[in-house]
């Protein structure tokens, strides 16, 4: 297989948007693609809006600023996805990531490798019901991906060493710590934190104890964000889609019980800071 040079990000939400933000930084040609043009125009005005960000800091030139905007494609025709590598980051439902996938699949090169950036559906799985198995893998970056360190790379059973070695050198080149971990509930990372979010849910639900109070706690004996601010940065709704997936897999372990604040959470469409209240109200601190 060849160098990746170029690099397709599908879906424009926040992940999305910050991974294609990522690749263009590290100097790659990006292609961001999403069917719905509203949420490409979203995604170009945040990412232009970071550019400016750092731009102000310094941190970044004017010229740097214009190379990045010339790097990166906005698309809502997967035709135009044809890359050496493509980054699924859509929602997370394994029958619409296959659907993405066999598209893509019929449009692209042998050589081109597929990566998902679920954090929680099983690669296997996936790669089962592929053609090409031996160059699909796991590549789960953290939120936000421009600035969080860790990526994991998850090896399917079927997954090529060769493809796991681009892999692991595009982390590099991206300034990421990449970690290889087999394909298993929650990987690494979200299998290790499901405690912090439980754990702090549970104390929640029989102390009384605000979010606030229990984050403060957290933060005060080094976490650098409590659980309740972290689940409401990721979004409510996808930490409890992690957390049931894996007690789900993991044949229901009490342990691990998914948490009904939550549930309630997502019954009032309450899902952290990308609707404006979670575990705290975002309005408030806008309007203070």
């Amino acid at each position: 297989m060849q160098q990746i040079k170029t690099i397709g990000v599908c879906g424009a939400g926040t992940m999305g948007t910050g991974i294609a933000q990522l690749s263009v930084q590290s100097g790659f040609p990006t292609i961001l693609f999403d069917v719905q043009e509203n949420m490409l125009q979203k995604s170009k005005d945040a990412m232009h809006e970071n550019w400016k960000g750092l731009l102000a800091k310094g941190k970044i030139s004017q010229e740097d600023l214009l190379q990045f905007e010339k790097l990166i494609i906005y698309s809502s025709n997967i035709n135009h996805c044809v890359v050496d590598l493509v980054i699924e980051a859509i929602i997370e439902k394994a029958s619409v990531k296959l659907d993405l996938f066999h598209q893509l699949a019929e449009i692209n090169p042998i050589k081109t490798i597929f990566v998902s950036n679920t954090s929680s559906i099983s690669i296997n799985a996936m790669a089962s019901k592929m053609e090409d198995p031996f160059r699909f893998a796991g590549m789960h970056f953290f939120n936000p991906a421009t600035h969080m360190k860790l990526v994991e790379i998850v090896r399917g059973n079927e997954t090529s060493e060769a493809v796991i070695k681009m892999l692991q050198e595009l982390a590099i080149r991206m300034g990421k710590t990449a970690v290889v971990c087999k394909d298993s509930p929650g990987f690494i990372v979200n299998r290790v934190a499901r405690h912090y979010y439980l754990e702090s849910l549970y104390m929640m639900a029989q102390s009384k104890l605000d979010a606030a109070t229990i984050d403060q706690v957290l933060e005060g004996t080094g976490f650098k964000m409590g659980a309740f601010k972290l689940m409401d940065l990721i979004g409510i709704d996808i930490n409890y889609g992690v957390s049931k997936i894996i007690w789900e897999d993991l044949d229901k372990p009490k342990r691990l019980l998914p948490s009904i604040l939550q549930e309630q959470k997502i019954e009032k469409q309450e899902l952290g800071r990308k609707t404006g209240e979670g575990f705290y109200n975002y309005y408030k601190e806008e309007n203070n």
